[in-house]
């Protein structure tokens, strides 16, 4: 009982009813953020973190169409929108923002971080960084050049749970790595006909969208960039056969001890995941699984961890344990809560770093580059190729 009723408090706190707190700012007034695209994912991975955030105000939001600028506006308790054909750039340019959050298409990713940095503007980038590795080189070049924080949205990092399993993996308890599987996938219907996910000229992609989690996640966890492609597979999309509704790939990664063997690694991710018998939802997962020299490691959901997760320790000969990890260790100097979502603890980390705190943990812009350059190699090797990049030109010589 005591765990279902966690449950629901978690839930209620995070996604339903977020605890409210007053905009108290040491910089004087709170960090205004806009968002570009009233996207689904919004609410999820802004509006609800900020509201627990005494130094952020999601101020504005802006969409293609006016009335759905409006009408999120109004739902959200955002006070200002805008919409049409320049809505994004007239939230841009509003002087009284100070940081952006890009939720638009993958393919628009590039363009309107472009303009959001020459604006003077912070911003928070949801993932993947860009269509190709070129684009977030060169995104983040300008963040650096114009002294602005850019982030990549990999919020999975930022929570507790992920980083236990990287602290049980690198404290050598279980020996050296040996293999390390990834699984990400939704059932069939998730991602129907229409979704951005499926349109190539907006960088679509089962690789794009789920791939990208399992293949950071994999880099994260190995503390190393792959070194080789064994394999990779894909079934494409019949109505747009440049589209991956599924990619595996076999990867390998170095050592992990001096000496050792590499790593193999597998990952898959699934946008289309087949009912079972024809009829019954089948969820792909949402797993990590680590086979190390002397035991495994297994976390379950470290996409949405504060929902409910658990990591299992098998070592060789020992005795399993269980362990749940939703808020930093009470010893520790970090802030955090049972109910703060991934997003919430990214939240945290970018406004420390925007006001000039350094965060708990970072997703660097190198970091952000080679993922987009791991997912480019293994479009190529299941011969689909990189999705389409950007035309945009923010200055003569790009």
């Amino acid at each position: 009982m005591a765990a279902v009723i966690g449950f629901l408090k978690r839930l209620n706190a995070a996604f339903i009813n977020p605890p409210v707190v007053p905009k108290v700012s040491e910089n004087g007034t709170p960090l205004k953020t806009g968002i570009l695209g009233a996207a689904n994912i919004a609410p999820i991975a802004l509006i609800y973190p900020a509201k627990s955030h005494p130094d952020v105000e999601v101020y504005a939001v802006a969409a293609r169409d006016i009335t759905r600028a409006e009408q999120f506006a109004k739902k959200h308790g955002i006070n200002k929108w805008f919409g049409g054909q320049n809505g994004y750039q007239q939230l841009l340019d509003d002087p009284d923002i100070d940081a952006v959050y890009n939720a638009l298409p993958n393919g628009l990713h590039y363009e309107w971080t472009m303009k959001a940095l020459a604006a003077g503007k912070h911003v928070l980038l949801e993932k993947p960084s860009g269509n190709t590795a070129e684009e977030a080189r060169r995104m983040f070049e300008l963040a650096n050049r114009k002294n602005l924080v850019l982030l990549e949205a990999f919020h999975y990092r930022f929570h507790p749970v992920i980083q236990r399993v990287k602290e049980i993996i690198d404290s050598g308890e279980l020996g050296s790595m040996k293999e390390m599987q990834f699984v990400l996938g939704w059932p069939k219907g998730f991602v129907s006909d229409g979704n951005i996910r499926l349109n190539y000229s907006l960088g679509g992609g089962a690789l794009m969208d789920a791939g990208c989690y399992t293949l950071s996640c994999a880099r994260y966890l190995a503390s190393n960039d792959p070194t080789a492609i064994v394999d990779a597979k894909t079934l494409r999309y019949p109505k747009d056969p440049r589209i991956d509704t599924a990619t595996s790939a076999d990867l390998l990664f170095p050592p992990s001890t001096p000496g050792g063997e590499p790593v193999k690694v597998s990952m898959k991710c699934d946008m289309m995941v087949p009912p079972r018998f024809g009829i019954i939802p089948r969820p792909e997962g949402v797993t990590v699984h680590i086979v190390c020299e002397q035991g495994d490691v297994h976390l379950f959901n470290y996409t949405m961890p504060v929902i409910y997760h658990y990591i299992t320790v098998t070592p060789h000969g020992g005795k399993k344990r269980t362990e749940k990890v939703y808020s930093f260790p009470p010893t520790s100097s970090v802030k955090g809560e049972a109910w703060w979502s991934t997003y919430r603890y990214q939240l945290e980390a970018f406004v420390d770093r925007v006001r000039g705190r350094a965060p708990q943990t970072w997703v660097t812009g190198e970091d952000s580059i080679q993922n987009m350059l791991w997912i480019e190699k293994i479009y190529e090797e299941i011969g689909l190729g990189s999705r389409p990049q950007s035309s945009f030109q923010l200055f003569a010589d790009d």
